[in-house]
């Protein structure tokens, strides 16, 4: 999670406190701390008014190009924020002092499109090939429509946010389809 450059004033912090009934976490480095410590092992959404937050995809450098290609040719769905240098686990430029490796509440293992495994952290698989790619997320800009008095649904019942299939195709680039 980094920091989203915008005004909120303390009207961001009150609607929050008055749509979630689970702890908010202020900043995004309080969060990444929560996640690392254990403390935090929910949904994001709602949690650091006003910073950015990214969904995070860690692929060996063989795969980096084509991921990297497939996000800027589908860049709506896939808007890249960061990508990382081969072996290095901090988003230097959004979350400086973070550790993809350990900074998020739940990490999801995908092998050949099926998911193996959930896990608390992947520091384990990490090597120095590895590269993170932290892509845009709509939690980033939830905090506005809280604001707004139009505060989600997922954000009131403390769940994730609604996701839908689509028939919409993506350009492909290397295994990425």
């Amino acid at each position: 999670l980094g920091r989203v450059v915008r005004s909120t004033g303390p009207m961001v912090h009150r609607a929050f406190a008055t749509t979630a009934a689970a702890a908010i976490y202020r900043t995004g480095a309080e969060l990444r701390r929560a996640c690392r410590s254990g403390a935090f092992r929910g949904q994001t959404a709602g949690q650091a008014p006003g910073y950015v937050q990214a969904n995070l995809v860690i692929l060996p450098q063989q795969h980096a190009e084509d991921f990297q290609r497939f996000c800027k040719g589908n860049a709506a769905p896939c808007p890249l924020l960061e990508v990382t240098e081969p072996g290095k686990y901090e988003a230097h430029r959004l979350a400086p002092g973070s550790d993809v490796r350990r900074d998020l509440p739940k990490y999801r293992i995908w092998e050949a499109g099926e998911l193996r495994e959930e896990r608390d952290d992947v520091a384990d698989l990490w090597d120095d090939k590895m590269q993170a790619f932290l892509i845009g997320c709509s939690f980033t800009w939830e905090d506005l429509l809280v604001v707004a008095d139009l505060a989600p649904r997922h954000i009131e019942e403390e769940k994730n946010v609604p996701m839908f299939d689509t028939n919409i195709q993506l350009r492909s680039e290397g295994p990425f389809k």
